[in-house]
């Protein structure tokens, strides 16, 4: 029967590097990501086996730092083994695998019970003009270790000074309110509870999440099925309407253009930025060249700096700018960032997200519904 294998570099005198311990009912896999890990110079494989046996055997005394699932094996196992994970051992699991259909939205939904959002094995087919897949995989790992687990909190309403806010100075202004949202690592869970209590004539919303392309799609049917706005996957040419979350797809970056009093959205596979396709920082540059005041700009948990330029750019359009707290971040990344460029407005807890979001479409004239 099989076991746990254990790393023969686990036990020896090395510098402390991250533990992590690979979890794929696959060897041929297993061996494909334990070679991708042990050649990042923090990082070692501590152990890997197949998840029935690491569900059982031995996971907690490893003290692993991280633990790596492959989407292939919740396909196998059901969803419900990262659950299991989760109370066997406080590691932080992140899901890998170039997989799509079933097992994609067996990842998404874990990610929405407490595991990390989902990073992309290399394939057959290289990805051109993005950034290496093993490199993804190993930043992937980095963010999960420096991350934290979050319970979901209720909403709560933001701490204001008035019942409306100043007029914004200056920059471009369409007849529509339009609602910008930029997140990673942990973002899947973190947008859910910001569009979760908004309600169906909301006004149309743009989101860019680092995600790979296998999930997007089913990472907006997820949502969709949860929310009372329609969620679904961008597509090129198509018009933003009211009531309607748009979610860039994991191939392209995705942009704003000015139609008429609306908008519509563009997509593009022109090169990374910022190492990452889609970026928030592309998305949130066309908000504030297109929609200049009539914006409002969210920038949710995330590891790195993407979008922090662009929320500057939103703000000195004359945009309403968000940036969730410390506290409620699975990483402080990209908020942290944010606002050292002086690009924010606001920093909220995630729970009251929701709340100042429909507080600035009053305020631009947009229908007030209470969330």
């Amino acid at each position: 029967m099989s076991a746990i294998v254990q790393s023969p570099i686990a036990s020896g005198a090395i510098a402390r590097r991250l533990r992590v311990v690979v979890i794929d009912d696959s060897a041929q896999v297993r061996r494909m990501t334990a070679g991708l890990i042990g050649a990042e110079p923090d990082m070692e494989v501590v152990a890997d086996g197949p998840g029935s046996l690491l569900a059982r055997e031995g996971l907690r005394a490893l003290a692993p730092d991280v633990i790596t699932l492959s989407v292939e094996t919740l396909k196998a196992w059901g969803p419900g083994v990262a659950e299991r994970l989760l109370r066997l051992c406080p590691a932080p699991v992140v899901m890998v695998s170039p997989a799509a259909g079933h097992a994609a939205e067996a990842a998404v939904h874990a990610s929405q019970s407490g595991a990390l959002d989902p990073v992309a094995l290399p394939g057959m087919r290289p990805a051109s003009g993005a950034t290496s897949r093993p490199v993804r995989i190993a930043e992937g790992i980095r963010s999960a270790a420096g991350a934290r687990a979050l319970r979901r909190a209720p909403a709560a309403e933001p701490a204001r000074g008035s019942d409306t806010p100043p007029p914004r100075p200056g920059g471009a202004v369409g007849s529509e309110t339009l609602i910008i949202i930029g997140a990673s690592t942990g973002g899947t869970e973190a947008i859910r509870d910001v569009l979760e209590p908004l309600p169906a004539d909301v006004p149309g919303i743009v989101i860019a999440q680092h995600m790979p392309e296998a999930f997007t799609g089913s990472f907006a049917r997820r949502l969709d099925s949860v929310c009372r706005i329609t969620v679904k996957q961008a597509e090129q040419g198509e018009r933003i309407l009211r009531g309607h979350a748009y979610i860039a797809p994991g191939h392209s970056h995705l942009r704003v253009r000015r139609s008429g009093t609306g908008y519509v959205a563009e997509l593009s596979q022109d090169l990374p930025v910022n190492r990452h396709r889609p970026s928030v920082d592309v998305l949130f540059r066309s908000a504030a060249s297109q929609a200049g005041r009539s914006a409002i700009g969210v920038i949710l948990t995330g590891m790195g700096k993407d979008g922090a330029a662009g929320m500057r750019e939103m703000k000195d359009a004359g945009a309403a700018t968000i940036a969730q707290d410390e506290q409620t971040c699975v990483v402080f990344g990209m908020p942290k960032e944010a606002i050292a460029r002086g690009g924010v407005d606001e920093v909220l807890p995630l729970g009251g997200i929701a709340r100042a979001i429909l507080f600035q479409v009053a305020a631009r004239g947009g229908r007030h519904t209470r969330a």
